[in-house]
């Protein structure tokens, strides 16, 4: 008999199983520079059960390795946190190190990283391929993640730390891109190489393609890429002295958009051209905003006044709605930075190697989207919107006791008849045939609905009062197959 209070992250390990996340690891992220050991999809996946734990750090891996019934139920015990900081530093590259010191830079990626990123994006595709998505809308942003290792740079708001950049697929809460930069890079650096990575992650199945940024993103190259691609956006236009004076005119009409209790916001729709702006090209929307502090209310810089503008392509929206559509954004975008830095570790770098930092990143929005893909395909609609802390309190937690006999593995579940229930039969997506190419991958013991392993018949989960789960065990928990969930293969 084992016990476990962990049990639920094998709802985790078996969405990864379910992406067919194995096979995708073992063809593209090939760091290993010896044959035994550890995969590397076992440091994957012991990361990214660690991040949605709640681990802060990669020597938090030691309460996973130490769980012995979780390890049975993950059918494989978790690497020491040496074996993943040795993985983790494979992802750095020493040689441009010298060039972080002398000014803006951003390092190219080396084979490990964009292995790494050749991972996140097929799972990405992977996830929405049920739904065979036609429309995306993207938002791209930074965000500062405070640090003080040695090696972290001054960034703008006057610390030390790191300036990443994210993009997210609103509608459904993917990450699909991200560039990690040093503090001292500036935010509107090279979007325009974001945003291409971004959009080449989508599947074919999209036709309609959006875009949204802030004023990082009001970038002459940025602006004619998405102009020519025909992809509709709204981006915040940086108010230069120009533009101020059109938003100043005693010409331009006002109208109310909003009464603030502490300032009124008026819109109006100006006619303006940035001076690099091709003439014969087609020209672009200006959408004004003029904010007016009530009872002698000063903006920070001293006035009652303060002037906003969004740049646009989009000549089916009227001025109100194209600003309405603009502000969704920090709904999107910002959430994704609040979740990974704050639930997740993404504000907490784990090494002073820039390369091992930035597959830290990547790994909790990795994390970040097998979380969504959870509540999305095998969660109560009540969880649809839950944080990782919530999962954590409801799911990650259960505690369960393993009991082997007679050839069968007995999980008794610590929780409320409703709670296991929920477990067993949320719906899950129909299953998606491997290639016939794909080695078989290895098999968890899971919570959720069992499914046969090669060529044998899986017994039917038993819910004793709705907490006790009962299956044959047709292999060894060492054997080349094993128990799974029935997350089933998008």
């Amino acid at each position: 008999m084992d016990l476990t209070a962990q049990a639920g992250l094998t709802l985790v390990a078996e969405t990864l199983m379910a992406l067919g996340t194995e096979a995708l690891v073992s063809s593209e992220l090939r760091v290993r520079r010896r044959q035994r050991g550890h995969t590397e999809f076992d440091k994957l996946q012991a990361i990214v059960l660690l991040l949605a734990a709640g681990g802060e750090c990669i020597e938090d891996v030691r309460k996973l390795r130490e769980d012995v019934a979780l390890s049975k139920l993950l059918a494989r015990p978790a690497p020491s946190p040496d074996a993943l900081h040795e993985f983790l530093s494979l992802f750095h590259d020493e040689s441009q190190e010298s060039c972080r010191e002398k000014g803006a830079f951003i390092p190219s990626e080396n084979a490990a990283l964009r292995g790494l990123s050749c991972v996140h994006s097929e799972l990405v595709r992977r996830a929405v391929r049920a739904h065979n998505p036609t429309t995306a809308t993207l938002d791209l942003d930074a965000t500062v993640i405070e640090s003080h290792k040695r090696a972290a740079l001054p960034h703008k708001k006057g610390g030390r730390g790191y300036q990443p950049t994210a993009v997210l697929w609103a509608p459904d809460d993917l990450a699909v891109a991200d560039q990690y930069r040093d503090g001292n890079v500036p935010a509107g650096m090279h979007t325009k190489q974001v945003a291409q990575q971004a959009f080449s992650v989508l599947p074919q199945s999209v036709q309609q393609r959006r875009f949204r940024g802030d004023s990082a993103c009001y970038d002459e190259a940025l602006l004619k890429w998405l102009s020519k691609e025909q992809i509709a956006f709204t981006i915040s236009a940086d108010i230069s002295p120009s533009l101020r004076s059109v938003c100043m005119s005693p010409s331009v009409t006002w109208q109310v958009f909003e009464d603030r209790a502490h300032e009124v916001v008026a819109i109006s729709e100006i006619e303006f051209t940035p001076g690099d702006w091709h003439k014969s090209a087609r020209p672009l929307r200006y959408v004004a905003l003029r904010f007016c502090g009530k009872q002698g209310r000063l903006f920070s810089d001293g006035t009652d006044t303060k002037y906003l503008a969004v740049v646009s392509n989009r000549e089916e929206l009227d001025a109100a709605e194209i600003v309405r559509w603009h502000w969704e954004k920090a709904g999107t975008i910002e959430h994704l930075h609040d979740v990974t830095k704050n639930d997740l570790a993404a504000r907490l770098p784990p090494s002073g190697k820039f390369g091992a930092n930035a597959a830290w990143y990547r790994l909790n929005l990795l994390t970040y989207n097998l979380l969504s893909v959870l509540k999305r395909h095998a969660l109560p609609e009540r969880l649809r919107h839950a944080r990782p802390k919530r999962l954590r309190f409801e799911l990650f937690t259960v505690p369960a006791v393993l009991r082997h006999h007679a050839r069968k593995l007995t999980a008794q579940l610590g929780v409320s008849p409703i709670t296991a229930t929920e477990l067993i039969t949320a719906p899950r997506p129909p299953a998606r045939p491997a290639s016939p190419d794909s080695p078989a991958p290895r098999r968890c013991a899971s919570l959720a609905r069992f499914f046969p392993a090669p060529n044998r018949p899986a017994a039917a989960p038993v819910c004793q009062a709705g907490a006790t789960l009962s299956v044959e065990k047709h292999a060894t928990l060492t054997g080349p197959h094993r128990l799974s969930g029935g997350l089933g293969r998008f």
